[in-house]
């Protein structure tokens, strides 16, 4: 860890300095630091032998070009060049597999971290911030690490390590290109760190849009029914489109700084090995350096810029990784809204009532952090043991806060709430949360059977228990009449069930509890006469025995209560029976009139009735099949870049022209140290020199352009693709897309279509540039011997036909496991994000991260 203490001096507390080289994600970093050690070794290692490589190179090039050396005198050698290249290999691929393992340990970790946090913050937390954004954080922020664990934090190391080493190798041969490679070296980070100042703000930029993009779509694909309900659904296209543009936009953005520092890290080292070639071939030409030292220098010149170049190429992941971590640890560096309830005190015995308690709230105010106004105003209000107590006032009275207090979600700024007179701020959390029963308004159901999602009251329930509490909750009758009974999955938030039923779900869990406090949220509302009455029978067999604060939107359904507490800006205003405060002037007497007059005049909720049957659905034709053939989805995926044929013709034209520079440079500067080893003129080698001076420039210009080029055309791609997905499921919903989470959609639509960037940067130019390249090789060889021809074309379809297909044999099974647990998981987030207040109050949060 040295080499990481001395970078992190020498860039010190610089905003550059920070992106680079986060001290935080080190620290997560050093959790798994016999990885990153390991990572760091071979890497080194493959460094060293690349030296090696070269100089047995090297000498045997200098016996056959300048000693006349046949085949059988340099057989030796070539046998151990051959050996060196595959322990190389072998280090690389082992390096690469501990750094996987190094990114996986610190996701994993951080991941459950955050989650755990999230639920700690509770729904005080996740009410306030936008879920589709929380589960993008957890799923693609975390994501943005692995590329910053598993490539950018070696590099640091290896930028520094194998440099250094090849420089002392030269030095002792060539003092004067190891003076070059000394002093142009430092010039990189230079170079990383003027430019990098410019790409934290727009990688910032990027994180924002796909952030907002993720929220959107959740939104959106979550809300689909009602958009086709109020005939908005198709707007939703247009807006779609706009936000995929502004990610376009900002990402572009960032990749532009990014391929300028490419540049100008390209540019540097192409033309300081120019230099070094010229120099060296100039040398040569005076004879104060020997053939096989200035072919070694010459080999040795790009190995010395490669990890510094790596390093610039992978400094944006650097910093996507930093700013994406900036969001994750402002989540962890959140504060609850309050201290958790009882957390003074966890260690303390789980004492806690077994029978129907008294409640009391004494002089309780309560204010939600960034408001200014509070919620409650020293209220005082009591529940005694037994009875059923209903809260009612207009909206924004503190009903929902007083609920929440009583939950234990959020505590008290001032006053206190006592159980059977004790604080209930002594009681540890989750026992108290064990003596509480919760059915809200809109009951949050999770993508599990319906057998899970009653079981989510008491884990341990058996099989009988689940069905008497269906039973005493009405919902038996349904649920045998799904396809498969109990075990049917029922979808994302029930999305395969009425309204009607998700509530009588909601209520079996309550009966499944059997807990002597119970909080109701108004379990009637939006709901048609007769199944209000089928429902409001089932909730009188639930508080029977029970301790029940009932949150009342609809007035009629409290007219039974035994005590009604009226609250109006956070303060308790009335308390009485039904008859008592309809004998009183004052604000139930008006809300009860106003709740009759709304009746006369037939506006009471219309749209969900409860016809008691299930949703059938059926296969989504609009998404495409898991086992889709590979010809077919090729085929869909080429035929997005249609209208855009040209800009991709143009990217790989620049990327042919790129390899050609390439080819061109090392070409010119190893003519002109094999020319000079003969010690022509120096005017033969003019023009040489030349070609190496515009090779060495048009090698980074041409590079950049390609990646510009091929960059825009993919985004402008996906953004097309999006667009697409969205129009394709927009006919589906509600039904015939109930069967998909929208986790697993939104998984879709952005992770997904994200990672077939991959597919349009690496999978479509590149072949054709190979193509290309190979032909042009192949002419060039078969000029001097056909069989030249022959071996080279051969190595290149082993290496760029046979090879990939044998390793998508092997891993599209894993591939297609990889993709269902990634939207598996970002279900589960999801979920975990938007219904954390019933896992809290089943105290399920540990089974629901594990």
């Amino acid at each position: 860890m040295g080499c990481f203490a001395s970078l992190d001096s020498l860039l010190g507390d610089s905003p550059v300095a920070t992106t680079m080289f986060d001290r935080r994600l080190l620290q997560r970093a050093l959790t798994a630091r016999t990885g990153l050690m390991l990572t760091i070794s071979l890497g080194f290692g493959g460094g060293v032998l690349v030296a090696l490589q070269a100089r047995l190179l090297s000498q045997v090039v200098s016996r056959v070009f300048l000693d006349g050396a046949d085949l059988g005198q340099v057989t030796r050698s070539l046998f151990i060049l051959l050996g060196i290249m595959l322990v190389r290999a072998l280090l690389v691929w082992g390096g690469e597999m501990a750094a996987n393992q190094v990114a996986s340990r610190v996701k994993i970790d951080l991941r459950d971290e955050l989650i755990a946090h999230i639920h700690k913050l509770g729904p005080a937390y996740t009410r306030g911030e936008r879920s589709g954004e929380l589960s993008n954080t957890a799923l693609e922020g975390i994501e943005a690490l692995d590329s910053y664990f598993r490539e950018y934090l070696p590099q640091l190391s290896l930028a520094v390590l194998v440099p250094t080493t090849l420089v002392l190798l030269v030095f002792p041969i060539d003092w004067v290109s190891g003076l070059i490679l000394a002093l142009t070296a430092p010039l990189i980070p230079l170079f990383m760190m003027l430019i990098g100042s410019a790409a934290e703000g727009v990688t910032r930029r990027q994180w924002r849009a796909l952030s907002s993009m993720s929220a959107h779509f959740l939104d959106v694909l979550q809300g689909l029914t009602t958009l086709k309900l109020l005939g908005r659904s198709r707007e939703q296209a247009r807006v779609i489109a706009q936000i995929s543009e502004r990610h376009r936009s900002a990402t572009m953005e960032v990749l532009r700084v990014a391929f300028l520092s490419a540049l100008a890290l390209e540019l540097l080292s192409t033309l300081s090995t120019a230099l070094i070639a010229v120099g060296i071939g100039l040398r040569l030409l005076e004879g104060n350096l020997a053939f096989v030292d200035a072919f070694f220098v010459l080999l040795v010149a790009p190995d010395f810029y490669q990890p510094l170049r790596l390093l610039g190429t992978r400094f944006h992941a650097g910093v996507a990784g930093v700013t994406a971590a900036g969001r994750i640890f402002e989540i962890l560096d959140t504060q609850p809204a309050s201290p958790a309830v009882g957390e003074a005190v966890a260690a303390a015995p789980e004492q806690t009532p077994a029978h129907a308690p008294e409640v009391v709230f004494e002089n309780v105010s309560y204010t939600y952090p960034g408001e200014t106004q509070p919620a409650l105003r020293d209220v005082s209000i009591r529940l005694p043991a037994g009875a059923r107590v209903a809260l009612v006032g207009p909206s924004g009275a503190g009903k929902s806060t007083i609920a929440a207090l009583l939950m234990g979600f959020i505590t008290p700024d001032t006053g206190r709430i006592l159980v059977d007179g004790k604080p209930l701020a002594t009681i540890p959390p989750p026992a108290w949360r064990r003596q509480v029963a919760w059915v809200p308004q809109d009951p949050y159901l999770f993508s599990g059977s319906v057998a899970e999602n009653l079981r989510l009251a008491r884990a341990g329930a058996g099989e009988e228990d689940v069905r008497a509490a269906a039973r005493a909750a009405g919902a038996e009758g349904f649920i045998l009449a799904l396809p498969q009974g109990y075990h049917t999955p029922i979808g994302e938030r029930a999305a395969r069930l009425s309204g009607g039923q998700a509530q009588r779900l909601a209520l079996a869990r309550a009966f499944l509890k059997d807990a002597p406090l119970l909080v109701l949220d108004e379990a009637t509302a939006n709901l048609d006469p007769l199944l209000e009455t089928h429902i409001q029978r089932a909730t009188r067999r639930l508080c029977h025995g029970r301790t029940t604060l009932m949150i009342a939107h609809r007035l009629k359904t409290v007219q039974t209560a035994d005590h009604i507490l009226v609250l109006d800006d956070g303060r308790l205003v009335q308390t009485g029976s039904h008859a008592e405060l309809l004998d009183q002037s004052g604000l139930y007497r008006e809300l009860v009139a106003a709740g009759e007059a709304t009746a006369v005049d037939g506006d009471t909720p219309d749209a969900l009735v409860d016809e008691d049957l299930p949703v059938m659905v059926a296969p989504v034709e609009g998404l495409p099949a898991q086992d889709e053939p590979v010809a077919g989805t090729l085929r869909l995926l080429v035929s997005f870049l249609r209208p855009y044929w040209r800009w991709a013709a143009l990217a790989i034209l620049l990327g042919f022209a790129t390899v050609a520079s390439g080819v061109g440079l090392m070409t010119t500067a190893a003519y002109v140290i094999a020319a000079a080893a003969l010690q022509p003129s120096i005017a033969e080698l003019q023009v040489a020199i030349v070609g190496v001076r515009f090779f060495g420039i048009a090698r980074g210009v041409f590079r950049y352009l390609e990646r510009i080029t091929s960059h825009q055309t993919t985004f402008r791609v996906l953004a097309r693709m999006r667009l697409w997905f969205y129009n394709a499921i927009e006919p589906l919903a509600p039904a015939r897309l109930a069967a998909f989470h929208s986790g697993d959609l939104l998984n879709r639509i952005v992770a997904n279509i994200g990672v077939l960037e991959n597919f349009y940067i690496r999978a479509v130019a590149p072949p054709a540039v190979a193509i290309l390249t190979a032909a042009a090789a192949g002419v060039f060889m078969a000029a001097y011997h056909p069989m030249l021809a022959v071996a080279l074309l051969a190595f290149l379809g082993l290496a760029g036909i046979v090879l990939p297909i044998f390793t998508r044999t092997l891993s599209r099974e894993h591939g297609g496991q990889a993709v269902s647990l990634r939207a598996g998981l970002n279900s589960a987030l999801v979920d975990g994000v938007q219904g954390v207040a019933d896992l809290l109050v089943f105290d399920t949060m540990g089974v629901h991260r594990e």
